[in-house]
């Protein structure tokens, strides 16, 4: 080679190499983590966690009603196209969604909508387990009012219950007519709701939300018999800790605390229902009655809503040591908590939100709802200790206190100024022998009868005031 191609190869080299240095390094695209779907009969929620945030745009059509989501920096990837394969058919909102790669580097999310929603979508920062997450609440357009499904939910269930028995009847009536027929297979009974013996997948499982029979919606005005009823109910929150994306405390083995606080909620509803107080039913209302994250000021909210008279939120905690034991009753205090543990499961339990979820955007007035959940007032807690002490008194027969009286502690979820309200640890579940207790339906069952005992003696001795409620 000569002397001058020898140079002007090395001229050509060297320019290619300054280009390379100045063209823009390639980007690697987000990764996605996992993608989760929580159907509810209160909202739907859509989670696509990544290794790094993302950035997305949402457009709404009618006729049909779709939601279009254009995510940017992503390619499309199996995680992505999991979502197809997690759209329940008894999500009330989704009726399914489509995956695509729109753009280069942008994913379109199409969601086929069932009915019109009121969307909200935000992000979170790593927390906990979580890396970052970009979110999509669908909400009705008009939700249901709360106090007029507690009527007609009973109604449709005593008519199912009717039916059941007429069916049966007439079943029996038809075999004495014709001895020779063979007898139907019986329908089984309701199986109690599953603990899972090893964590379940949070989405396309049969531990996921929306399993929940329908509650009869509440369309249309209450009438004038409904409107009496209403005021004659007696109604107790329960409040069923974590859910969804927070699974709260898990056991050795792996029991999620979110599950078992669930089962025994549910249980403690139909046993509550079934109770009369001075000749007035009692209904129960549950904060969540599937597995759906409520963020703690929603939970104060749904209880004031339908002017409960009580509230109760049940939980099965963890302590940093394994051998911590037994079951706890706390009531808000207006100073200090009444022990270090105390104060520690408060903050504990106060953090739920970050892990759960929840779009600070969409509170309007966050100083009005600090200043309404400040508003708790000493009568207010004096019959919330009150309360408590009866509860603990019968989960005390039970199984073993972990302290025998009544602590104290700021939990944000008790600060309803209006309504008694406690907390009820129902053991430790971070130690393997309480683990083992929460995960047997029958200990469960006797918690459950404990509970909705120290309640009925709360109502003998403390008869609620008759009130007018609006809706």
């Amino acid at each position: 080679m000569s002397r001058r191609a020898d140079a002007a190869r090395r001229r050509l080299l060297g320019a290619g190499t300054f280009a390379l240095l100045l063209a823009p390094p390639r980007v690697r695209g987000a990764g996605i983590v996992a993608v989760r779907l929580w159907p509810a009969r209160a909202y739907t929620r859509v989670t696509i966690e990544s290794d790094r945030a993302l950035v997305a745009r949402h457009l709404l059509t009618e006729a049909p009603y779709r939601l279009a989501v254009d995510i940017d920096g992503l390619e499309l990837d199996g995680a992505l196209r999991e979502l197809v394969g997690k759209v329940r058919p008894d999500d009330p909102f989704i009726a399914g969604v489509r995956v695509g790669q729109y753009q280069p580097h942008v994913v379109r999310l199409a969601f086929d909508l069932k009915q019109p929603v009121r969307p909200e979508q935000f992000a979170l920062a790593p927390v906990a387990p979580y890396r970052h997450r970009l979110i999509f609440d669908l909400y009705p357009v008009q939700e249901a009012d709360p106090l007029l499904a507690l009527i007609r939910d009973k109604e449709a269930a005593s008519e199912r219950a009717a039916q059941a028995v007429q069916d049966a009847l007439g079943e029996l009536i038809a075999r004495i007519d014709r001895p020779g027929l063979p007898p139907t297979t019986p329908a089984p009974d309701m199986p109690p709701v599953p603990v899972p013996p090893e964590p379940l997948p949070p989405a396309g499982a049969a531990s996921a939300p929306g399993t929940a029979p329908a509650v009869a919606e509440a369309g249309g005005p209450a009438t004038p018999a409904e409107r009496r009823r209403i005021d004659r109910l007696i109604i107790v929150a329960l409040d069923p800790g974590h859910g969804g994306e927070d699974p709260g405390a898990v056991g050795p083995s792996g029991l999620r605390e979110k599950d078992v606080v669930l089962a025994i909620a549910l249980e403690l509803r139909e046993r509550l229902d079934a109770f009369r107080v001075g000749g007035n039913g009692l209904r129960a209302l549950l904060t969540r009655d599937a597995d759906f994250f409520v963020p703690l000021g929603e939970r104060v909210r749904k209880a004031r809503r339908v002017q409960a008279d009580l509230f109760v939120s049940i939980h099965a905690d963890a302590f940093f040591r394994p051998e911590a034991r037994g079951a706890s009753v706390f009531a808000l205090s207006e100073r200090g908590a009444s022990s270090a543990a105390a104060r520690w499961m408060a903050q504990r339990e106060n953090a739920a939100d970050q892990v759960g979820g929840v779009n600070a955007a969409a509170v309007r007035d966050p100083q009005l709802l600090d200043a309404i959940l400040d508003m708790s007032t000493s009568r207010q807690i004096k019959d919330s200790l009150r309360l408590g002490h009866e509860v603990l008194g019968r989960i005390g027969r039970v199984g073993r206190l972990h302290k025998g009286q009544v602590e104290q502690a700021g939990f944000a979820v008790l600060k309803a100024p209006d309504v008694p309200s406690i907390l009820v640890e129902t053991a430790f579940i971070s130690n393997p022998e309480e683990e083992a207790r929460l995960r047997d339906a029958g200990y469960r069952s006797q918690l459950v009868a404990a509970v909705a005992d120290g309640i009925a003696r709360y109502f003998a001795k403390n008869p609620p005031l008759a009130r007018h409620r609006v809706l």
